[in-house]
């Protein structure tokens, strides 16, 4: 894993490269990593979920911005490790999903993505690994 560490500012991609960031049900990405994958990445203005350009939007909150319960953003990471297993000719660069304007800590989040530690096309962050191998 530790060459599969996602970098803590992501500026640009490679051609198969993905941006993965937390997005709300409404699909308004208009801060955090959701803007940067709506300005940078292809990201679409409206959608919420799924593979958008060189980005994939897992939703943390709600329709209103209200933010998801934890079985609510597992079920959305697990499509999207699903997604990634099957698409393994892209490498998928996860920023730190939920732990933003969600407000949820590494702690929190990272055991969700513990199916994710065996994808060898799927970058986490370093405070989720740190989290995941202790």
């Amino acid at each position: 894993m530790e060459n599969r560490i996602t970098p803590e500012k992501i500026i640009s991609l490679k051609e198969n490269e993905i941006f993965v960031f937390g997005s709300n049900r409404s699909g308004r990405h208009s801060k955090g990593a959701a803007k940067t994958a709506l300005n940078k990445f292809g990201a679409v203005w409206g959608k919420a979920a799924g593979l958008q350009g060189q980005s994939y939007g897992v939703p943390t909150k709600d329709r209103n911005l209200k933010v998801l319960s934890i079985p609510e953003i597992e079920h959305h990471i697990r499509k999207f490790i699903l997604f990634a297993k099957n698409n393994p000719q892209l490498t998928f660069m996860v920023t730190e999903v939920g732990c933003g304007l969600s407000r949820f800590s590494p702690k929190q989040i990272a055991p969700l993505f513990t199916k994710a530690k065996n994808l060898e096309n799927i970058h986490l962050p370093k405070r989720f690994l740190d989290v995941l191998n202790k």
